[in-house]
């Protein structure tokens, strides 16, 4: 009797502590996605272009492009598994990074197989896709186009984390491409087979430069063409050792933003900040204004962020399912919550553009408080953040509750289990 009693305690224990876990962590949180800066009653409609990466296991589903008025989804198009950077052209129709699954033509893969590459929609009441440039890939994860640009030349600039390259393609055919195995000489015979360098953005600089982010060397680098490499950001001092940046200055970056020669605005992940990165005198980089938090919450994965021609920076915060508008001081100006992960955010009509303000100018720095890390419990919440959808007030001290109150049921069980058994064997 005692051991049923004992047993049937520490079940309801574990599941009142974490019953209590959640209604008390809900009902506290924060309001995020709900600071709306425009006037009601102004004719001018804001509007903000999203790439939506999705939801599920390893976000690889209910992927969207969509198109927000103010606050209001006006169009959306839910075709793919995922999608990424998204791009409005001049002519109105809107160009995005995707991945999708089901296709037939596939190379050397068994079909059917998944597809990466970017896609033409044109937008609407009913949109739906007038082109597209795609190819075979090993796997769903890690082997993405996560970034398009069209080129003044007409030409489109890929990024290709499956081959870890940029390329050039004008009418369905690759015309220019350079291999980062061509600097990075540490890597694998075949980059399909592994997730090696997570080549994740390039952005034309003109006159043939482009800035490519390197998410697993912790690195930018700025690419011309016919030259190679002709500069890296945050550069290994020890390049033999594997040429990986330091990660105090960026770890597993996105959507670098080219300010202009001394100034870079980056989405640094994995440090859940936004940093600008000024060169110095001596052509070291580090950083100069940063920002951790928005509404009081902490940045969780952030992976895009914008210097508008207000100043103002238009920040996706993935894994916390926000897009927020934050100012100079770091003070929220316009939010949204949104269903699934966002990759990526565009406020039109200009979107994300080569040169803007910089903060960095040895006055202003803001610096949110960030959650401290919790070592094994941090890269444990980091690798769910990453793989599905969690409520955004999640931090470290729910997975170590979590942890206790699972500890306690199986604890009730095995006692229960252990009680029966010895009650059987006395039978």
């Amino acid at each position: 009797m005692v051991s049923k009693r004992t047993s049937a305690a520490l079940v309801l224990a574990g599941v009142a502590l974490f019953a209590g876990m959640v209604v008390v962590s809900a009902a506290t949180a924060p309001t995020i996605g709900a600071t709306q800066s425009h006037d009601p009653d102004s004719n001018e409609t804001m509007r903000t272009l999203v790439g939506s990466q999705g939801g599920g296991p390893g976000l690889h589903d209910y992927g969207s492009v969509y198109l927000l008025e103010n606050d209001e989804v006006a169009w959306q198009l839910a075709d793919a598994d995922s999608y990424f950077d998204v791009t409005m052209l001049d002519n109105g129709s809107v160009m995005a990074g995707f991945m999708d699954s089901g296709y037939t033509d596939c190379g050397p893969y068994e079909s059917p197989c998944t597809h990466t590459g970017f896609r033409v929609i044109e937008p609407g009441e009913n949109p739906e896709v007038v082109s597209e440039f795609s190819f075979p890939v090993r796997t769903r994860a890690n082997s993405e186009v996560h970034d398009v640009e069209r080129l003044p030349s007409g030409e489109f600039l890929v990024s290709d984390m499956e081959h870890e390259r940029i390329m050039t393609v004008r009418g369905g055919e690759i015309t220019w491409q350079w291999n980062a195995s061509s600097i990075y000489t540490d890597g694998p015979d075949d980059p399909t087979r592994e997730d090696w360098l997570h080549i994740n953005d390039v952005d034309h600089l003109g006159d043939d430069r482009y800035l490519v982010s390197v998410r697993n060397a912790n690195q930018l680098v700025v690419v011309e063409r016919g030259e190679g490499v002709v500069e890296i950001i945050n550069e290994d001092p020890n390049p033999e050792d594997g040429r990986v940046g330091d990660p105090s200055v960026l770890n597993r970056q996105h959507n670098p933003q080219w300010l202009n020669e001394d100034t870079i605005l980056v989405a640094d992940s994995e440090n859940g900040r936004v940093v600008e990165l000024q060169r110095g005198d001596d052509g070291n980089w580090t950083v100069g204004w940063e920002l951790s938090e928005a509404e009081g919450v902490a940045f969780a994965w952030p992976r895009d962020a914008d210097r508008l021609p207000n100043g103002n920076t238009l920040i996706t915060d993935s894994a916390n399912q926000r897009i927020v508008e934050v100012n100079e001081s770091g003070e929220t100006v316009w939010s949204v919550r949104t269903r699934h992960i966002p990759y990526e955010a565009e406020r039109l009509p200009e979107g994300e553009t080569v040169g803007g303000q910089p903060h960095s100018d040895g006055a202003s720095r803001f610096t949110g408080t960030a959650s401290g890390d919790v070592p094994g419990i941090s890269f444990l919440l980091q690798v769910l953040r990453t793989s599905v959808p969690l409520p955004f007030w999640v931090a470290e001290i729910h997975l170590v509750v979590t942890l206790v109150s699972l500890g306690l049921v199986f604890a009730g069980l095995g006692t229960a289990a252990r009680s029966a058994f010895a009650a059987r064997r006395r039978g």
